[in-house]
């Protein structure tokens, strides 16, 4: 009974944090801690220790179900199955995080910076079929090393980002003698007039408001290919 309280308290005090937040959190870490290691895992090794516990997992509720499913109460059973399922849900999540995060060997075009999935992957698709090369970043821990060591042609920078916002990250990269000259826009859901305030003081190239007027985005393509 104390142990189901401890529990239960661990839940609510952390009941802020949603799964995919948590998972990117555990994911980026991982990622940090490694990367300052010389002989960098590669991309399946990391795949694989992330997903070998949640293997685990899904093979001892497999046997749980299968075995004993007739001398186990509805109640024990529900959350079986509710364990298996999360644990499924963190493994298409792991492929979908590591496919944005992982660190290749190639130059790319465009680095996106976003804290948000589904902006990338939307970006990264667009810019694809328009036959530019593009990465994804969910944090900005790592973001002024990526321009360093692939120098892409263009950084679209979210403003609200979990270490350091857009903001001062571009002054960041304004700072830097390497890598001063890369254009940089906004990409963000703040009023258009609140970034235009900013332009100045960050050095920032433009911004694109959230959704996107992909007709500008095809202006910024062009711009790109001229260079």
């Amino acid at each position: 009974e104390e142990r189901k309280k401890k529990w239960l308290k661990f839940a609510k005090d952390n009941d802020n944090m949603t799964l995919s937040k948590l998972l990117r959190t555990a994911v980026e870490f991982y990622i940090n801690v490694h990367s300052m290691i010389p002989n960098f895992k590669s991309f399946s090794k990391i795949t694989h220790d992330l997903k070998e516990p949640l293997t685990s997992i899904n093979g001892i509720a497999h046997i749980l179900i299968e075995k004993y499913k007739d001398n186990l109460d509805s109640d024990i059973l529900f959350n079986i199955n509710e364990i298996l399922e999360r644990s499924k849900d963190l493994e298409q999540k792991i492929t979908e995080i590591l496919e944005i995060e992982k660190i290749e060997d190639e130059s790319f075009d465009i680095l996106i910076v976003d804290d948000d999935m589904s902006t990338i992957k939307v970006l990264c698709r667009y810019f694809d079929l328009k036959g530019f090369s593009c990465k994804g970043m969910n944090g900005s821990l790592r973001v002024l090393d990526e321009i360093r060591i692939y120098q892409p042609k263009v950084v679209l920078l979210d403003v609200i980002l979990p270490e350091i916002d857009g903001f001062d990250l571009c002054k960041k990269i304004r700072d830097d003698d390497e890598i001063k000259d890369t254009p940089v826009y906004f990409i963000t859901a703040i009023p258009g007039y609140e970034i235009e305030k900013k332009i100045p003081e960050t050095g920032a190239d433009g911004y694109f408001l959230k959704p996107f007027n992909f007709q500008k985005l095809e202006m910024l393509i062009k711009q790109i290919r001229d260079k």
